[in-house]
């Protein structure tokens, strides 16, 4: 008989025929109405849920999932899923550490060229008819800064020292000296040692406005912020204010607290680059994880254990 598996996220569903040869019955729910009644009408059955850190499952919702016994997310995030509820039913969680690291990695260094050479509002100005250059600061040889230097943080971070010749500092949990990038041990000291600032911590209280005004002061009038993080690791108001009052030259974002939805005032900038939470979000990456997922969710059935388990809510990257 197949497994009746929960799933959360819109981004597997063309691995749905995959996911169901593996062994397991889905059933999509990725909006709040139909997750809701997902619970509602299948909760006594559901022995797995497929989820990500920002969608999470909440210790209600696993209350009502009497036959629950592992919750996977999908890519290396885990803030909003209960970890002390999860644990105290014996509950598996997992997390698809490194498995999206390369195309998020990417994303960033497209978000940081975008910002700073204004790709998104050259190519709106050409539409327009227009044609004359648009002025921007190259990013070769530039200071690259890392907030979290965890699997995403260290691709990051070759990608701006190989392929660009920038130096690369950053502020972490632990110093990694074996990385061979300089060390600061906060980031207000990092931030004025960047021309390029990227986030790049898991989310959770752990990191909740980790880049505040003190550090988007630090990064100054010349300075680029990109997070392709959490919302909730950059405090959203000062961001505004500083892209606004040009105290920080630019942004590049793709994610926002609070989101889906976006606060108008950030949208109304010009010198902000929005992407839609989709860093991770490559045919290669989604394959990753989903195969990851299945490693998981099998060898979890299977009486084996798990690849990747998740054993406490310490969010911020090793």
């Amino acid at each position: 008989m197949s497994i009746p598996l929960l799933i959360l996220i819109d981004s597997v569903q063309d691995y749905l025929p995959l996911i169901e040869s593996q062994g397991f019955r889905p059933i999509l729910a990725t909006t709040d109405q139909t997750r809701a009644q997902a619970i509602q009408d299948h909760g006594a059955g559901i022995r797995a849920v497929l989820t990500r850190g920002a969608t999470g499952l909440r210790a209600d919702e696993m209350a009502a999932l009497s036959q629950l016994s592992i919750v996977c997310s999908l890519g290396v995030g885990y803030e909003n899923i209960d970890l002390a509820a999860a644990h105290a039913r014996g509950i598996e969680v997992t997390n698809g550490p490194g498995a999206n690291a390369v195309s998020v990695a990417d994303h960033a260094m497209a978000l940081l060229l975008g910002a700073a050479r204004r790709l998104p509002q050259a190519d709106a100005w050409v539409r327009q008819g227009h044609w004359s250059g648009f002025m921007g600061p190259q990013v070769s040889g530039k200071r690259l800064g890392i907030l979290g230097l965890g699997t995403i943080g260290l691709e990051i971070a070759r990608r701006g020292a190989n392929g660009f010749g920038m130096s690369v500092g950053y502020y972490n949990r632990r110093a990694r000296p074996e990385s061979g990038y300089t060390y600061f041990d906060n980031p207000r000291a990092l931030a004025a040692e960047s021309d390029f600032l990227v986030v790049a911590t898991p989310g959770g209280a752990g990191t909740h406005h980790l880049v505040d005004a003190g550090v988007l002061e630090a990064l100054g009038r010349d300075g680029y912020l990109i997070n392709i993080a959490r919302g909730s690791v950059v405090d959203t108001d000062a961001l505004i204010a500083a892209l606004a009052e040009k105290r920080i030259a630019g942004a590049g974002l793709d994610v926002v607290d609070g989101e889906p939805t976006i606060p108008d005032a950030l949208k109304q900038l010009d010198n902000v680059v929005l992407t839609p939470h989709s860093a991770g979000r490559s045919p290669e990456a989604v394959a990753a994880t989903v195969a990851l997922f299945l490693e998981n969710a099998t060898a979890h059935f299977a009486g084996k254990p798990v690849l990747t388990p998740v054993r406490d809510a310490n969010l911020v990257a090793a």
